[in-house]
């Protein structure tokens, strides 16, 4: 199965973390309260740029960055939803 399309706008935050869970750190470090937000299935990255005031070109960029650097994995195929799975 492949990830989900990163460019998608429509793409909700939970299948974001869902496929790449290093991205909620970007997050984090922002102080935006998107990983683990009960909103977040039905959010985007549109909505957290909005929410949060931030422009969302150069929010993009950075998880883009993220994606393709190497510090951020994929989630196992068969881990699923949440942590489990995921071995450390």
């Amino acid at each position: 199965m492949r990830p989900p399309d990163f460019d998608d706008p429509d793409l909700p935050l939970s299948e974001l973390f869902a496929a790449w869970p290093d991205l909620a750190i970007v997050f984090i470090e922002r102080r935006m309260l998107c990983p683990g937000c009960p909103i977040a299935p039905f959010h985007a990255i549109t909505d957290s740029c909005r929410e949060y005031h931030l422009d969302e070109d150069a929010f993009r960029a950075e998880l883009r960055a993220r994606i393709e650097g190497p510090s951020v994995r994929e989630a196992p195929r068969s881990a699923g939803r949440g942590h489990g799975g995921r071995s450390r």
